[in-house]
């Protein structure tokens, strides 16, 4: 297994706001630390540039794994999952009134939020808890 250079891990992480750039979960408030997902996967060619880097927590990254694309529960097609580094998370997602669960805006949306599995029950819980300490919704 190669290990990415320290800076460019730091940078990944930077640019991200040092939170997870499919749920938005603050590293802050993870047991454990982000880890660098690559957007197009190793296992499939995926190379480690700064361009198919992103941060992800844990279960993000372990849901994800090798997809690259997944089913819209909506209109039943298979797409491409939401690209941190070629569109915005604001165009794609939104919370639901309450802050506690992430809902899809679009098709791609839709299928990541399904893939990732962003509203499992313990996922939910913490924005539940986050919410009532003060610490969210992210406010960037």
């Amino acid at each position: 297994m190669s290990r990415l250079p320290p800076k460019l891990r730091r940078y990944v992480f930077q640019r991200a706001g040092f939170e997870c750039e499919y749920c938005r979960s603050p590293q802050e408030l993870q047991s454990a630390d982000l880890e660098i997902d690559h957007i197009w996967p190793k296992g499939r060619g995926g190379k480690a540039t700064a361009e198919n880097l992103c941060a992800a927590c844990r279960k993000c990254n372990e849901h994800k794994h090798l997809q690259t694309e997944a089913t819209d529960p909506k209109t039943g097609k298979r797409l491409p999952l939401y690209n941190p580094r070629t569109q915005s998370w604001n165009e794609h997602f939104r919370f639901s009134s309450d802050h506690n669960m992430i809902l899809g805006k679009s098709a791609a949306g839709r299928a990541t939020v399904e893939a990732l599995k962003f509203n499992r029950y313990r996922a939910v819980l913490l924005r539940k808890l986050w919410r009532k300490a003060g610490w969210h919704p992210p406010t960037k």
